[in-house]
């Protein structure tokens, strides 16, 4: 009769030793939290421990308070409050630990947001942020990267920010996928015209960029426009980027804004277009439920802030070493598509 075979001890405190570079009593006085050991100990023991799947409840790294500062700007869209009120829910459930610091930007105003970056009142492990992608912003957060603090950029990225974590969608298959349903959706031969909040954040590019190249490519009977108009968020802007296109004659065939305003689009629309005008936009928010419902807007393409403040929140657990370390943190956002079948009822700032 064969012998079953044993199963595999779990690793002893001398593996751990050898692994961690310590001795045994050290691995002793960590693992059963007895006596003072130096940080950089502790943190290789604990790793060690990790790494040969020691089964027990290992002891924390961290000692004292971690400060993290939440970034975002004094943008009142619908969907920038909704990520903050997401971000204000995840953050009532974090390790007691965690003091939260969280900081509104006036929206264009890089001076004020270059100092909620480099001028810490505190010593700060994370950092959350929407910003846009500027030299100074960059170089900025090059250097909170090199003093060791940890980056979650979420809506947009910066570029050249090493080891920086972008959680938000991918905006350039966003706006390649607004081209796509312009080009299906559109009436009539015409202009496209878009709208984008600002040209210094990433996202808008490159949602505009997508946009540009699938209409190009695939539906060249629809002319696109080389430039996006910025409109900041600004309805009157938007109103005011609509009005005149159609008042210099343009056939405008549909429309793409890749941030908010809608409320001026909708009020061009109704003053000014004899026909249907195909338009896409971003954020199933209360009044883009409504314009669906009236046949003004057609598409809503949604980036699901509540899951960006989760995908945030959990990547700078991980980096700090207070999510388990077998816990998956997924970095990659989907965008969802909505129309009026399915575009749900719930309040969107609930």
């Amino acid at each position: 009769m064969d012998t079953p075979p044993r199963r595999k001890k779990s690793a002893r405190f001398v593996e751990i030793a050898a692994l961690a570079g310590v001795s045994v009593a050290t691995v002793d006085r960590v693992l059963n939290e007895r006596g003072s050991v130096s940080a950089r100990a502790r943190a290789q023991v604990v790793a060690a421990a990790r790494q040969l799947g020691v089964p027990r409840l290992l002891p924390e790294t961290r000692h004292g308070l971690i400060h993290i500062d939440i970034v975002l700007p004094d943008n009142r869209s619908p969907f920038f409050q909704r990520l903050g009120l997401a971000l204000q829910r995840g953050v009532a459930m974090l390790d007691k630990r965690l003091v939260v610091h969280r900081l509104w930007t006036p929206d264009q105003d890089e001076a004020a947001l270059l100092r909620a970056i480099t001028q810490r009142r505190h010593q700060r492990q994370a950092l959350i942020v929407a910003a846009p992608d500027t030299p100074a912003v960059r170089a900025a957060l090059q250097q909170a990267r090199a003093r060791g603090e940890h980056i979650a950029m979420v809506v947009t990225r910066v570029d050249e920010v090493p080891d920086a974590a972008y959680v938000g969608i991918d905006n350039y298959a966003a706006g390649r996928t607004a081209g796509y349903l312009l080009g299906r959706l559109c009436r009539k031969v015409g202009r496209i015209l878009l709208l984008s909040s600002r040209r210094d954040y990433r996202g808008h590019i490159e949602r505009s960029r997508g946009c540009r190249e699938v209409l190009a490519a695939q539906f060249p009977e629809l002319e696109c426009d080389a430039r996006s108009s910025e409109t900041h968020d600004d309805p009157d802007k938007c109103y005011w980027a609509v009005s005149q296109a159609f008042q210099r004659g343009d056939v405008i065939a549909g429309i793409y804004n890749t941030g908010a305003g809608s409320p001026g689009i909708e009020a061009a629309l109704r003053r000014f277009a004899l026909d249907k005008v195909c338009w896409v936009t971003h954020e199933i928010s209360d009044d883009h439920r409504l314009y669906m419902q009236q046949g003004l807007l057609d598409v809503v393409i949604d980036q699901d802030p509540d899951t960006q403040a989760i995908r945030a929140l959990q990547h700078v657990l991980a980096a700090l070493e207070m999510a388990p370390a077998d816990a998956p943190v997924s970095l990659a956002g989907e965008f969802r598509l909505y129309l009026p079948e399915n575009m749900g009822q719930q309040p969107y700032l609930r």
